[in-house]
């Protein structure tokens, strides 16, 4: 028997809490961790710390989800805002220290590697769980302004580039940067920023593009080349296609091809069992949609794919109910935050978008990652926890 007031706590989550999506992706991690298991068979004694460190991480992020669910988020970042946004400026800039360290499929200085922690951090993701509270704060102290003046989107946007430019200026890594630009674009949108300002962004990111194109490297101009060529059919970079820039991708695709409908098989896949250099890259982390794809088939995928859109439209339905505008901005952010992930990454290892480093989340392999997103998901079930009553909500709609 616990002290009194831990049995009260977990009497109060059990009652009020999102038990629901503490299921979903406690489900998701747990699918997860059988393929980790499956894709890391070819690494031998190497590889067997994977599956130990990536459950001890979701315990962890148990415990991270049922703590931040009685967090009252909104008074921690309105009376923490300033500490919140000099940590995130803070452990991004830990890269440039030596205990920064590139990633394992990357070759991004992503990562800090720390001595006494056995598992690396990656600083962006920790920074995620701020930058949207963050975002959210802003969206509602805005909105006594005009969210859609031009001073507003001019606030909401610089602190997303800068945070964005940061990212991509010290580890690198693109991808994560354009993660933040998408919160940007659907927090925004859900704080009802008109429409106008985003065909000028896309107007405005489309001539950066087009200007900068010339002066990016050789690498980054091939990852995108690459994706056009194949969906166009060009044959003229064939071997960039499948043995260059788009190496990662062509056995991708191959794998997730021959898996048919069922898949060859738990621990049976070609690709996935083989220690061959020329095998699919990256298993347990980027291509982990790769190796269910193999082995179990079409049905397999459709299952991570049902899994996950659940876990979204759980944050939607959270966010639809929320008490508030600012909890309802930060439930939408998460699942925003999940959906871009979500869809770049298949998106990857479908080939139609560039490789750009981002796992799948729940499934892939990172303690970081994991107790990350735990944490985040214990956020949107805090804000179930508070948020209105039916009888309450609708009446609210109604106005004086």
């Amino acid at each position: 028997m616990g002290p009194l007031w831990l049995t009260t706590w977990i009497k109060e989550f059990f009652r009020k809490a999102d038990i629901l999506l503490l299921a979903l992706i406690l489900a998701a991690s747990l699918f997860g961790v059988a393929l980790i298991y499956s894709a890391i068979q070819y690494m031998g004694i190497s590889g067997r710390r994977y599956v130990p460190i990536q459950l001890i991480s979701i315990a962890l992020g148990v415990v991270a989800y049922f703590i931040m669910s009685f967090v009252d988020v909104e008074l921690f970042t309105e009376r923490s805002w300033k500490w919140m946004f000099c940590f995130n400026v803070f452990i991004i800039l830990l890269l440039m220290t030596p205990f920064g360290v590139g990633g394992e499929t990357t070759g991004n200085n992503s990562w800090l590697a720390f001595p006494f922690l056995p598992v690396n951090i990656q600083p962006a993701e920790v920074a995620k769980v701020f930058f949207v509270l963050l975002l959210a704060l802003q969206c509602q102290k805005l909105q006594d302004w005009g969210i859609s003046r031009f001073t507003s989107v001019v606030q909401l946007a610089g602190h997303t580039l800068f945070m964005a430019g940061l990212i991509a200026k010290i580890s690198g890594d693109f991808g994560m940067s354009l993660v933040y630009l998408g919160l940007f674009v659907i927090m925004a949108w859900t704080a009802g920023v008109k429409k106008r300002w985003f065909l000028l962004g896309v107007l405005a990111m489309a001539a950066a593009l087009f200007l900068a194109w010339p002066h990016l490297p050789a690498y980054i101009q091939n990852r995108f080349t690459v994706v056009f060529d194949h969906i166009t059919g060009n044959p003229t970079t064939l071997y960039e296609q499948t043995q260059g820039a788009g190496w990662q991708q062509s056995r991708s695709i191959l794998a997730i091809g021959s898996g048919g409908v069922f898949g060859q098989g738990y621990l049976q896949g070609l690709q996935t069992q083989s220690a061959s250099e020329g095998s699919l890259p990256a298993r347990h982390t980027d291509e982990i949609f790769a190796v269910c794809g193999e082995e179990l088939g079409m049905v397999g995928c459709l299952a991570v794919i049902l899994l996950l859109a659940a876990i979204i439209l759980r944050c939607v339905w959270v966010a639809r109910r929320a008490n508030s505008p600012m909890s309802a901005y930060i439930a939408m952010g998460y699942a925003a935050m999940l959906l871009l992930q979500t869809g770049i990454n298949i998106g990857m290892c479908l080939y139609v978008f560039p490789v750009v480093g981002l796992t799948l989340p729940f499934f892939s392999y990172g303690g970081s990652s994991i107790i990350t997103l735990y944490a985040c998901m214990g956020i949107v079930s805090g804000i179930k926890m508070r948020s209105l009553p039916s009888w309450l909500r609708d009446r609210s709609q109604l106005g004086p």
